[in-house]
């Protein structure tokens, strides 16, 4: 194994370390998914270690970022944040698992990954953003006043609602809900996880 190689396995498994416990576990502590990330990175770095030549390599990144697909549509418990980081590990895993002449252009792309992550996954960024599974105990079928409900029972501004079940018999409306709340109550309150909670409305 050359000197290279060996950099850049260095490389990855600081990089691995940093992406799933220095920013994933540090803000969303969820044990399962670190090792998920780290066994994600790890495989594909000695997988494409093994079958780094040029002909392999772009098969072998273009079947290994498939795997996600069938990840996500086979989990409910994976939000859209952590298919990012899914992506992110398996990404470096593959850059550093390739023979390269010159191991410092990849480390900046590690870099870049890791930085882009750590400012989009930051809890400042886009932080009056909410979004929540609302169920109001009240069939609300006009628009606009579905609207105001949810504005009055979430104290924000509603930016974009989905129905996706209006119950006439039982009298009750779930949406999905994206909304931005007021300066004063995202600077003192943490934002709502992106797992959707249910919220209850007034009854009439």
């Amino acid at each position: 194994m050359t000197t290279n190689a060996l950099i850049l396995i260095g490389i990855d498994l600081a990089a691995a370390l940093v992406l799933s416990l220095g920013l994933y576990y540090r803000r969303h502590h969820r044990r399962d998914l670190v090792v998920a990330f780290l066994g994600v990175n790890v495989g594909v770095m000695a997988v494409a270690a093994v079958l780094g030549t040029a002909e392999v390599a772009l098969g072998l990144g273009l079947g290994l970022f498939g795997v996600l697909s069938i990840i996500r549509l086979r989990s409910s418990e994976i939000s859209q944040r952590e298919v990012a980081y899914y992506f992110a590990a398996l990404a470096i895993g593959l850059v550093t698992g390739l023979p390269q002449t010159d191991p410092w252009p990849v480390a900046g792309l590690v870099a870049l990954i890791l930085v882009v992550l750590w400012a989009a996954d930051n809890p400042a960024f886009l932080s009056r953003s909410r979004h929540q599974l609302v169920r109001l105990d009240r069939a609300v079928a006009d628009e606009r006043e579905l609207v105001d409900e949810l504005a009055a029972r979430l104290g924000g501004t509603v930016t974009s609602t989905t129905v996706q079940e209006l119950d006439l018999v039982n009298d009750t409306t779930l949406v999905d809900v994206r909304y931005r709340v007021a300066h004063s109550r995202s600077a003192t309150r943490r934002p709502v996880p992106e797992s959707a909670a249910l919220a209850q409305g007034a009854r009439r």
